[in-house]
């Protein structure tokens, strides 16, 4: 079958923290929510971390828009999630999943949960993570998983089978919603589609490919061929 992204059921989140292209994403009939990390905060440029948040923020209320706290310990974490959590109503704050030293984050969930605070755990990559994260955020407040089945793919292992297993581990707590995190091609997006992800992070550089969904291939291959051609005709090769 053609695929076609009128066929998908799940939500497709722009990745990123370039302002201008938050700004044209959050306006795409087609993103759904916005999620953003430090990494990518530092790679846009961004110096002030706070100021960026709050703006972005009150300039994207409709969606839902999650930022990541960058505190490494337990106290810490708790503190700026509730700063963020002030920026907006639609605002969700990413706890990654440890410490870099591997502490779990466990103990201040249900505090945080407590306050009506909206989660978004991040750096999840087994079921076994996923399983206590999940018991103790509950159903009480909207909350989202991000698994990173793109890392999981580059160490040879299929993500697949842990994603099922990990809705498997959700599926009694409707309020949580599984996010396909650090996709690495088009196709995730409807592997995600398919086994019922609820939502799937894309950077600018994949948004800029749903144009090719569903392309006849032996057009493209065609345009394929000529990009070649054009390319070396360009570069003044000979032989």
């Amino acid at each position: 079958m053609t695929p076609s992204l009128s066929a998908l059921r799940i939500a497709i989140f722009a990745d990123g923290a370039d302002r201008a292209a938050m700004l044209e994403a959050a306006r795409h009939p087609l993103i759904r929510g916005l999620t953003t990390n430090p990494s990518l905060m530092r790679k846009a440029g961004v110096t002030d971390y706070a100021a960026f948040g709050r703006e972005m923020a009150a300039l994207i209320p409709h969606l839902p828009i999650s930022f990541e706290v960058i505190a490494d310990d337990l106290p810490g974490m708790a503190r700026q999630a509730r700063i963020i959590a002030s920026w907006g109503p639609q605002v969700f704050v990413k706890l990654p999943v440890t410490t870099t030293a591997g502490e779990s984050i466990l103990p201040i969930i249900p505090e945080l949960v407590a306050e009506g605070v909206r989660l978004n755990i991040t750096a999840l990559f087994t079921p076994e993570q996923v399983a206590p994260i999940s018991a103790a955020l509950g159903d009480r407040v909207p909350a989202f998983l991000s698994v990173f089945a793109g890392r999981i793919a580059d160490t040879g292992r299929d993500p697949l089978p842990i994603l099922r297993e990990v809705l498997a581990i959700m599926a009694p707590r409707p309020n949580q919603r599984l996010i396909w995190a650090s996709p690495r091609e088009v196709l995730n997006l409807f592997q995600a589609d398919a086994i019922g992800c609820h939502a799937i992070t894309m950077t600018h550089d994949l948004l800029a490919k749903l144009p090719l969904i569903g392309r006849d291939l032996l057009a493209f291959s065609r345009e394929t061929v000529q990009m070649f051609h054009r390319d070396a005709q360009a570069a003044g090769f000979t032989l």
